[in-house]
């Protein structure tokens, strides 16, 4: 049996988990797309390397996508649609305000979800994209899933800028 201490920094420690992991993704991620991409044109965020390779475009589809799945629909059940594959299909020039704002809203939704977790359903269990995991992976997930593909995004801002 747990102490009331233990019990206390255990409930303390998901706290910081929860608030961090908000903090990444509002106020660290977001921001650093957004600059990354203010002096670009429309143009230049669908800009790809090659048809191997995704744009910024692409990859904010597809953030906005994982986000989705896993914060709203995974850990906060509620109901989502994606279509992952088109994420990383899309070639339309879908402007960067829009894409930006679908990003925003997303998120904004995410952190509703976090803010309303308590500290015990970080161990729930919880079936995302056919794998069985818990509400803490799948943050943990979303968190680094994210930190990944805002490193891409300003990679390939920086190329397009010179």
């Amino acid at each position: 049996m747990r102490s009331l201490n233990e019990v206390e920094a255990m409930t303390s420690l998901a706290q910081v988990f929860l608030d961090e992991s908000r903090r990444y993704l509002r106020a660290e991620y977001l921001p650093s797309i957004e600059r990354a991409v203010a002096d670009l044109t429309d143009e230049q965020v669908w800009w790809r390397p090659n048809e191997a390779s995704n744009s910024i475009g692409n990859l904010i589809l597809h953030l906005t996508g994982n986000v989705r799945q896993w914060i709203l629909g995974g850990v906060g059940r509620r109901p989502f649609e994606r279509y992952r594959q088109q994420e990383f299909d899309e070639r339309r020039v879908i402007t960067k305000g829009r894409l930006l704002a679908d990003l925003r809203i997303v998120l904004d939704e995410a952190d509703s979800v976090l803010g309303e977790l308590k500290a015990s359903g970080l161990s729930e269990p919880r079936r995302i994209f056919d794998e069985d995991t818990t509400v803490l992976s799948a943050i943990y997930h979303v968190v680094e899933h994210f930190s990944t593909h805002t490193g891409q995004i300003l990679w390939i801002a920086k190329s397009r800028r010179g």
